[in-house]
């Protein structure tokens, strides 16, 4: 395999349409996600429109182990990774008081625990052979505090703080690390984190136009990407001149249903 990416969350939204855009490009994959079904189904579509090779790895990111055994696994098959795409994550909606604890705990898991273990384990390798990107998939969400959404606005935004500190250190070896930092946008994120109704969504963007973006700013070594203008001259220059209190009632606004 050459030029291997690999992608979780692969199964839908933002990291099937890496998957799909690296593909396109000639290039092999490792996709991984919990639906095994979903995964080969991509397999064969890629393979047959493509002429690549991929891989399916059924793995689970809420389990402690997970990121481990996916790296165990590509070692066992030989694979070089030269991309490594964390995109897997997901949200929830409500007061932290009125969540279950486990919820929370399962998002700080896949959004950060996984993503910081995936990245320590594959990082060393392409630093070894001087070449190799990695894309983390964050949020706009992580450059403010989010009430109705707490833990995942914080999880985002160890993302994002994570991702850019991380470039820095690797940036001598030939390694770059991107953070994608987009705004609302039209997956299954929606339904999975109970956000219907939340007025943000009414005009979210392709997960195709989000991942081109991402996948773009990767190439060319980009620290952090939006694929929003607008939102991205706020957060870099608005929300940081305005009083905390401020912040967060507008933050909350934007949440509630």
């Amino acid at each position: 395999m050459k030029n291997v990416a690999l992608v979780t969350g692969a199964s839908n939204g933002i990291g099937l349409e890496l998957a799909k855009i690296h593909a396109e490009q000639g290039k092999d994959l490792v996709i991984v996600a919990r639906s095994e079904d979903k995964l080969v189904a991509l397999k064969k579509e890629l393979e047959a429109k493509h002429s690549v090779s991929i891989e399916v790895i059924a793995a689970d990111l809420a389990k402690p182990n997970a990121a481990k055994a996916i790296f165990e696994q590509t070692e066992a098959m030989g694979i070089k990774v030269h991309t490594l795409i964390n995109n897997a994550g997901f949200g929830g909606h409500g007061e932290f008081a009125k969540r279950e604890l486990h919820d929370e705990q399962a998002m700080i898991q896949v959004n950060i625990t996984a993503l910081t273990d995936l990245a320590h384990l594959y990082v060393k390798g392409m630093i070894e052979r001087r070449e190799g990107q990695i894309l983390n998939v964050s949020s706009t969400a992580s450059f403010m505090p989010g009430p109705l959404q707490a833990v995942y606005y914080a999880t985002k935004a160890y993302v994002t703080s994570f991702s850019q500190a991380l470039a820095e250190e690797v940036q001598r070896h030939n390694v770059t690390v991107t953070a994608l930092c987009p705004g609302a946008v039209d997956t299954g994120f929606v339904a999975a984190g109970n956000l219907e109704g939340v007025d943000v969504w009414k005009n979210a963007k392709s997960a195709r136009s989000v991942a081109e973006c991402g996948y773009q700013a990767m190439q060319n070594g980009q620290l952090v990407a939006f694929n929003e203008a607008p939102l991205k001259f706020l957060l870099n220059w608005i929300i940081p001149l305005l009083p905390r209190k401020t912040v967060l009632k507008i933050s909350r606004r934007f949440m509630e249903k």
